[in-house]
């Protein structure tokens, strides 16, 4: 918690399709270095970034509800689920900052490689008017050499640590590497493997009671 007493809330998207080790770690390593009261996964409904995803929506929110049953602090949150159309991360932040109000931080929490391609999102340059970035370092994807439009946002608004602001700053924060390929991971899972180094048993058991990604090498 700030030192004003507001609250620090995390929001890490994504497709989870599905979620996995890395995403476990990355919410992890963002809790304990950014000093999070709370963070929610944030399952994407229709991604307008990415092809349609191997399961349903509500199907990758009851994995992600299974893989965190064991994290303190952290939520999944259903509203892209429940979204129609597009989802835009914008749209989400807006909304959670008119039901949350004025004063908790809210913090986005990205890779190195999301971060290098923020100029590409909708409505970007709202992003820090309404939340925080905190971003990781991704293997191999360096914290430098961003497009000209990212690295002016990184040297305007960089902070060593997350301020006792509501938004506003980006700051990056260490992590353990654990490489994992969603792709290479679903490909695993349509040959019938059970990858439980990667994956929780959990969502394993849930992948396989409900047949998912049984075509996934073919995608």
């Amino acid at each position: 918690m700030g030192l004003s007493g507001s609250r620090r809330i995390g929001l890490l998207g994504g497709t989870f399709d599905p979620v996995h080790a890395g995403h476990l770690a990355l919410a992890r390593a963002a809790r304990a270095a950014l000093v999070l009261d709370e963070l929610r996964f944030i399952p994407s409904g229709r991604s307008w970034q990415k092809a349609t995803s191997g399961a349903s929506g509500a199907q990758r929110l009851a994995m992600v509800e299974l893989a965190i049953r064991a994290l303190p602090g952290v939520i999944a949150d259903d509203r892209e689920v429940r979204r129609d159309g597009p989802t835009f991360t914008i749209d989400t932040l807006h909304e959670l900052r008119a039901e949350l109000g004025p004063a908790p931080a809210l913090v986005l929490i990205l890779g190195s490689d999301q971060l290098h391609n923020l100029a590409t999102w909708h409505r970007h340059d709202e992003l820090l008017a309404v939340a925080h970035l905190g971003v990781a370092q991704r293997e191999q994807v360096p914290l430098d050499g961003f497009p000209a439009p990212v690295d002016a946002l990184v040297r305007r608004h960089r902070a060593d640590t997350l301020p006792d602001e509501p938004s506003g700053s980006i700051v990056f924060f260490p992590m353990t590497p654990v490489p994992v390929s969603a792709t290479e991971l679903r490909t695993r899972l349509a040959r019938g493997e059970r990858p439980a180094e990667v994956v929780p048993g959990p969502v394993l058991d849930y992948i396989e009671g409900n047949g998912l990604y049984r075509n996934a090498g073919q995608r």
